[in-house]
């Protein structure tokens, strides 16, 4: 499927979205798979974000009239709308990321997951009725929609991070403003296209500019993180950025959900199954091309199977395809940019001045592909966990250490900034209990005999310490996006007072 056929069926090429976004664009969007041009987008200016928050504040107070079922029903459709243009959505996350197909398609699949799950939860926002001390009184606690949200996501999960926000919140009553990263705008279009239609075909009227979309970078950011109208700002990106927003929020008294950086780990124990411990690792180690935020980036093996398991992953590395992520086959895509390749050539290079040695990470493909950035993934064995071992590097990069004593293993993965996945790879059912224990790993998520990534959306995801400590998609996640409300009913004729007080007046 090529660039013209994904953006017709994906209505990219509709006159009224040319206008809004691809008019006279001022913003080139280029494809890490060869550094061509695909569209020219309009930057959203700065005053014209405050003009569509203030449009989504008018939007909300009817969209909130609908009731949540009629706001699923909108979801409901939107899904339909996704299974119906899977291939092209996924094609266009290819495009505009360099994940390989199969990774853009499944994403897309998981967009289309989040909307049954969405649908669901529109007819299960429960509240609690609680027993109340005082005779004829009844207490209840009600939630209620927040308003506007503010949306903004990164670059290497461009639609799928986004849905976990937005289908979640449509359900709960709120719209949303949604500021994608400037290098993947052109998914996020699509995506309000597809939600336009899914919105028409209902036999209902649905307020339109649910979902607007903004072009930009830093500054068009910061405006929605600064608007008091905004209610919720859920920011997925570097901590860096997070320890930006977290103070300019908060300084509103608004609320903020931040899914921020990853720095992984698997423990691998002398019981651990190799097979499935090679195939494991080597998925979350090397898909996406090491820019996922749950990528494994450390492995702590022990000390009696390491030798085994670094010779097993470094044959696996060598017969990894590296290639275009359009062509079947290929399992490793390119880089983002030029940028990222010299960080990931940075970190390389601090691991052997630490001590480190490296296997891979080189440019591969550059006669090819000029203008992209293609690398081999690497390996770097590391006398102990280094400074940059603790920091995260967004690109393919394993460091690898050895252990001996459990606990002190588990000591290791939890001694970095970072909290977001972790994993162990045992078949002792003590070391599996003692590490998803209070004693055990200290991130979000923690799994046992499979790596860090590939969460499914029924689950809360998010992590802990500098990953933010938000959680988005499954679970009781929802309540993020809506406000709480007690509620005392007095059905008596009498007014007695909570405490037992007694306040007589007359």
């Amino acid at each position: 499927m090529d660039k013209n056929t994904i953006f017709d069926q994906l209505g990219l090429n509709d006159q009224d979205l040319q206008s809004d976004f691809m008019t006279d664009g001022d913003h080139a969007v280029t494809s890490p798979i060869d550094g061509a041009e695909l569209a020219r987008v309009k930057t959203t200016p700065p005053d014209e974000v405050d003009r569509m928050i203030a449009k989504s504040v008018d939007v909300q107070r009817a969209w909130r009239k609908l009731t949540p079922p009629q706001r699923g029903e909108v979801i409901r459709r939107f899904g339909d709308e996704l299974r119906a243009h899977k291939d092209a959505l996924g094609g266009l996350v290819t495009l505009e990321t360099g994940k390989i197909l199969e990774e853009g398609k499944g994403e897309v699949q998981e967009m289309i997951d989040i909307c049954d799950f969405a649908l669901g939860l529109s007819r299960q926002l429960y509240g609690l009725t609680i027993a109340s001390e005082r005779p004829g009184h009844r207490m209840m606690e009600t939630w209620h929609p927040l308003g506007v949200v503010g949306c903004i996501t990164a670059f290497n999960f461009p639609v799928a991070v986004w849905s976990w926000n937005f289908c979640i919140a449509a359900v709960c009553g709120n719209t949303m403003v949604w500021k994608p990263s400037e290098k993947t705008p052109l998914t996020a279009i699509a995506c309000k296209r597809l939600l336009g239609r899914a919105a028409a075909a209902c036999g209902f009227d649905v307020p339109s500019n649910l979902l607007q979309v903004v072009v930009g970078a830093q500054e068009a950011g910061a405006r929605m993180v600064e608007n008091r109208d905004v209610a919720l700002v859920s920011a997925t990106g570097s901590t860096r950025m997070g320890c930006e927003i977290a103070p300019r929020v908060a300084g509103r008294m608004g609320r903020y959900l931040l899914e921020l950086g990853g720095n992984n780990a698997a423990i691998v124990a002398p019981t651990a199954d190799l097979d499935l411990t090679v195939r494991g690792i080597a998925f979350a180690a090397v898909g996406t091309a090491g820019q996922r935020c749950t990528t494994l980036r450390r492995v702590i093996a022990h000390e009696t199977i390491y030798d085994a398991l670094l010779t097993r992953l470094k044959a696996a590395y060598d017969s990894v395809p590296i290639g275009n992520p359009l062509e079947d086959g290929n399992l490793v895509g390119p880089i983002i940019d030029g940028r990222s390749f010299q960080s990931m050539q940075a970190a390389l290079s601090r691991a052997i001045d630490e001590g480190g040695r490296v296997h891979g990470g080189e440019r591969v493909l550059e006669t090819e592909y000029p203008g992209a950035y293609y690398v081999k993934p690497a390996i770097a064995e590391m006398p102990s966990q280094t400074g940059v071992v603790k920091e995260e590097t967004f690109a393919p990069i394993l460091y690898t250490m050895r252990y001996s004593d459990f606990t002190d293993a588990i000591a290791m993965q939890n001694d970095v900034p970072q909290g977001l996945s972790s994993c162990v790879f045992t078949n002792d059912l003590r070391e599996a209990e003692l590490f998803v224990s209070d004693e055990g790993s200290d991130c979000g998520l923690a799994n046992v005999n499979i790596g860090p990534s590939g969460a499914e959306i029924g689950g809360a995801f998010g992590g802990e310490k500098d990953t933010g400590g938000g959680r988005e998609s499954g679970s009781d996640a929802w309540r993020a996006y809506m406000r709480r409300q007690t509620n005392t009913i007095n059905f008596s004729t009498e007014l007695p007072l909570a405490q037992g007080i007694s306040f007589d007046v007359g």
